[in-house]
């Protein structure tokens, strides 16, 4: 176990693209909430796992800043009381820019929390509005400037591009004030359109005016390319950083390796086994309140699904899958399992490969989803 990822699922407003699992604050069980994440690390520990190795410990979410500052405390109690936090490599937490007071983040420096994933989005106040964002366009330069100031030097920002009428000169309008703020590291998705969203909704009553996919082309170039003259390296497909700055908790997801998910909903991968926990906060709460798990469903990931996830998950990172590696770790050779695909994509121009590496090419970028594709038969 390399990691811990946390769930926190509570906002105060449900964004239109968002398909995590996630409910409104009010009326929430959130302090017993809070207590059933001790109950499942304790049980956790209880069936032998082992949380002394953990690197990097993350809260995801819905929205870990939406708790007040007495329950931030109390759930980084929580944390230090299974973990050695001192030894961690990344200590991390989401949050919302409006949401992010001096308060909270005092908090969260005193629980040594040393990374900050701030959800910003667009600088654009339009387009905020138009996908359900309550905090204003001038909000995360107010709250990254108090972070400096409380500490916090190790900042992340995710924009989102290919937005609903979202143009080329709006795009390059926030990659613009992104950059200016000189952070460490920035994310950049593609707008994904998920199934039980406002956007999906509105998209299957043809009330959704996406930019097409050769604005989002542009888009994608253009991020790309301003993050390199940034000094901003593009270490995985969507993300970009200075060198020692790169997400060491998103980089275990991609080197497959394995990691613990606490809280409703939330997914981990352990002793060869990936796991869904329960969604519904109330049923999640009655497991974990009578010491049982809250596991919904285990899948035991076969060899094949192993080598399958080693490469579409590698693949992401512009290093790419190291055929050392892949040998070590499956006892086969890389070319012996995926001759025939990697020849074809080579061919193709979409994939590079060298003495001991196997990675995307500029091209294959681009059509990344086409190559992953190739690997899972």
């Amino acid at each position: 176990m390399r990691g811990l990822y946390i769930h926190i699922p509570f906002c105060h407003q449900i964004c239109h693209y968002c398909d995590f699992n996630k409910v409104f604050f009010k009326n929430q069980p959130v302090d017993e909430y809070i207590e059933s994440i001790d109950n499942e690390l304790a049980i956790m520990v209880q069936e032998g796992h082992s949380f002394n190795n953990v690197e990097t410990v993350f809260f995801g979410g819905g929205t870990p800043t939406a708790l007040s500052e007495k329950q931030l405390d109390r759930l980084l109690e929580i944390v230090h009381q299974y973990i050695d936090v001192k030894s961690l490599r990344e200590f991390s937490t989401e949050a919302n820019p409006d949401e992010l007071t001096t308060g909270k983040l005092a908090v969260l420096k005193n629980g040594q929390v040393g990374r900050l994933s701030i959800g910003v989005q667009s600088f654009d106040e339009q387009l905020l509005k138009r996908i359900g964002r309550t905090h204003g366009a001038n909000d995360p330069v107010k709250v990254i400037q108090d972070a400096r100031e409380i500490g916090f030097d190790n900042i992340s920002i995710d924009l989102i591009y290919a937005l609903p009428d979202q143009t080329i000169k709006q795009w390059k309008d926030t990659l613009d004030i992104a950059l200016e703020l000189d952070l460490p590291h920035y994310s950049g998705y593609s707008l994904i359109v998920e199934p039980k969203t406002v956007f999906y909704n509105l998209m299957n009553k043809g009330k959704l005016p996406l930019p097409g996919e050769d604005a989002e082309t542009e888009m994608f170039s253009m991020l790309m390319e301003r993050m390199a003259q940034a000094g901003k390296h593009q270490y995985e497909i969507s993300n970009f950083a200075v060198l020692g700055r790169e997400s060491i908790h998103n980089l275990i997801y991609w080197d497959n390796d394995e990691y613990a998910g606490i809280g409703a909903g939330a997914h981990g991968y352990l002793k060869g086994q990936r796991y869904a926990n329960i969604g519904p906060l109330k049923k999640y709460m009655e497991k974990t309140n009578v010491n049982l798990r809250p596991v919904m469903e285990i899948h035991e990931v076969t060899p094949t699904e192993s080598m399958e996830e080693e490469m579409f998950l590698g693949l992401r990172k512009m290093e790419g899958v190291s055929m050392g590696a892949f040998q070590s770790k499956f006892n086969l050779q890389l070319t012996e399992v995926y001759g025939s695909a990697l020849k074809d994509l080579s061919g193709k121009g979409l994939l590079e490969l060298t003495e001991d590496r196997v990675r995307l090419t500029r091209k294959g970028i681009f059509r990344g989803n086409e190559v992953f594709q190739e690997f899972l038969k």
